[in-house]
């Protein structure tokens, strides 16, 4: 089968397409034929190799014949002999390694049904960005009915799941994002939209009850002035590198406004619930660009300059 393999750490010059061959399926597992991959930030940090933790999922010290892509939606084309909730021709999405392929194998529970209003490039988009809008907002943040929630970086790939999420949960929300996104912030349900390039939010009167930062370019301390007194700021898992993450753990125990770090962790509960939102019409994905597979290094290098709108995804 053609694959992106990744051959050392760098630029996306390391990446190659190549015939390898097709994955083997346990008896849990599930063969699936790639119709889309979604590629986002942690791809491109593996690319880079750092930090340097980030090396261990493709390999030390060099990488081992990795195919990036943690993100598919395809069909199944086989499945293990423990198998139940799926067959071979089911449509399905879900979060798995090695998603840069014409097939990839899968863990049962790391799969679901493809929710038929959504394309393979919508459904593609999905798993591990909107995950981590989901598992930042209703588990580390408990956000509630009636809360003011900011989404700093609200036109990215987490950030336009996250600013629905926040709705769905019954939050006024207010999105953070440049003139030229603003419109599409707006059409996906933000109550409020703060163009960062006319205007501080932290220098604002707005108070908030929750920062959710998908940017990391300003400072604990300029982000605490735009808070309510009970208010918290809680850090996407996936942007501002692990050196931010650490840096907000350290603080949380000490600093009553910092929230928890926390870590997205794909899972087939979460999964169901975003289908559930998808299909009660609370959750759709923006797509910036699509590629085919043998432009996946110009897909990451495009995710490496930090200006997506929305989602990047490789179609097959």
């Amino acid at each position: 089968m053609k694959a992106i393999v990744q051959t050392g750490y760098g630029s996306p010059d390391m990446l190659e397409l190549r015939e390898i061959d097709t994955p083997q399926i346990r008896g849990d597992g599930v063969l699936v034929r790639v119709r889309a991959a979604g590629v986002h930030a942690g791809d491109y940090f593996i690319l880079m190799g750092v930090p340097y933790l980030a090396r261990f999922s493709a390999g030390w010290p060099k990488p081992k014949h990795y195919v990036p892509g943690l993100d598919v939606a395809g069909t199944v084309e086989a499945v293990g002999a423990q198998v139940t909730r799926f067959r071979p021709g089911d449509e399905v999405f879900g979060s798995c390694s090695g998603c840069c392929a014409e097939y990839v194998s899968a863990g049962e529970d790391e799969l679901v049904p493809k929710p038929a209003a959504l394309t393979f490039v919508q459904a593609a988009a999905v798993p591990t960005s909107a995950l981590a809008a989901l598992q930042g907002l209703r588990d580390a943040a408990k956000v509630q009915p009636g809360q003011k929630v900011l989404i700093n970086g609200a036109s990215g790939g987490v950030g336009t799941f996250a600013v629905q999420i926040a709705k769905s949960l019954g939050a006024q929300v207010t999105g953070v994002c440049s003139t030229s996104n603003g419109e599409m912030v707006r059409s996906i349900g933000a109550d409020h939209v703060v163009d960062y390039t006319q205007e501080d939010f932290t220098l604002a009167a707005e108070r908030y009850d929750l920062i959710f930062d998908n940017v990391a370019n300003r400072s604990f301390a300029e982000l605490r002035r735009a808070l309510t007194p009970n208010g918290i700021v809680v850090p996407n898992s996936g942007n501002g590198g692990i050196s931010y993450l650490l840096k907000a753990a350290l603080r949380a125990p000490f600093v009553r406004q910092q929230g928890p770090p926390f870590l997205s962790t794909p899972n087939q509960e979460d999964l169901v619930t975003l289908n559930e939102l998808i299909e009660a019409g609370k959750l759709r994905s923006i797509i910036d660009r699509t590629y085919q597979l043998g432009d996946t290094p110009e897909a990451l290098r495009y995710i490496g300059e930090g200006h997506a709108r929305g989602k990047v995804v490789i179609i097959l």
